[in-house]
């Protein structure tokens, strides 16, 4: 089971988008996917109420009374939304849930150094040291080619973490959100440009 953890302790940087759109991705693709929401407010689990019967399907936990939530049987992907401010002992319990960590990190001076100390925790984790635990970045409504991508990877080279994508700030994910749909259910007129831009997060996460 492939089981990925969206994170970042900055509010507002693109968590759930990122959470929901990478599950979308999987249930298009023939994968069994549950998209597990860890956060007080819901956000993730609130779009899967919203989300036709008749697009691919993305299962959330499954709760039965006197077990804690798990994922349902036979699923193959997990890809699990966080909230803002994760940090130590509840990071910790997750880290040990998956095997692979985005950090969506928008390319503000802010946000940058809001997540900084957040970084430096996942490369001093065990599992990272180990190498049983991968880490990567993403630049979220951001343009590749601009300044503040730049100062971005910049700021990233200390760490050694890769930025695997860069995804522009488009009106195709909220349209999409706001009617339980990702990118990946849109017509090729409406999302061609930012399927392109996934492309190479997607080889990240799930590699040939």
């Amino acid at each position: 089971m492939k089981k990925i953890l969206i994170a970042n302790p900055k509010g507002g940087v693109g968590k759930s988008t990122l959470a929901t759109n990478l599950a979308g991705w999987f249930a298009k693709n023939g994968k069994r996917v549950m998209l597990g929401d860890t956060d007080r407010q819901q956000s993730s689990r609130a779009w899967l109420s919203i989300r036709s019967p008749a697009l691919p399907f993305i299962a959330s936990w499954d709760i039965q009374s006197g077990h804690p939530a798990r994922p349902p049987k036979d699923t193959t992907h997990v890809v699990l939304d966080t909230p803002a401010g994760l940090h130590g002992k509840k990071l910790s319990q997750l880290l040990k849930m998956v095997d692979n960590v985005i950090v969506p990190l928008q390319p503000s001076l802010f946000d940058i150094f809001a997540t900084s100390v957040f970084l430096d925790e996942l490369v001093a984790t065990k599992q990272y040291r180990k190498e049983t635990l991968r880490v990567a970045v993403v630049g979220m409504r951001v343009d590749q080619h601009t300044r503040a991508s730049g100062e971005l990877e910049r700021f990233l080279e200390k760490t050694g973490l890769p930025v695997v994508a860069h995804l522009r700030n488009a009106q195709s994910y909220v349209q999409a959100a706001a009617h339980g749909m990702t990118i990946f259910d849109l017509p090729p007129s409406k999302a061609e440009r930012d399927w392109e831009q996934w492309e190479p997060l997607l080889r990240w996460v799930d590699p040939v």
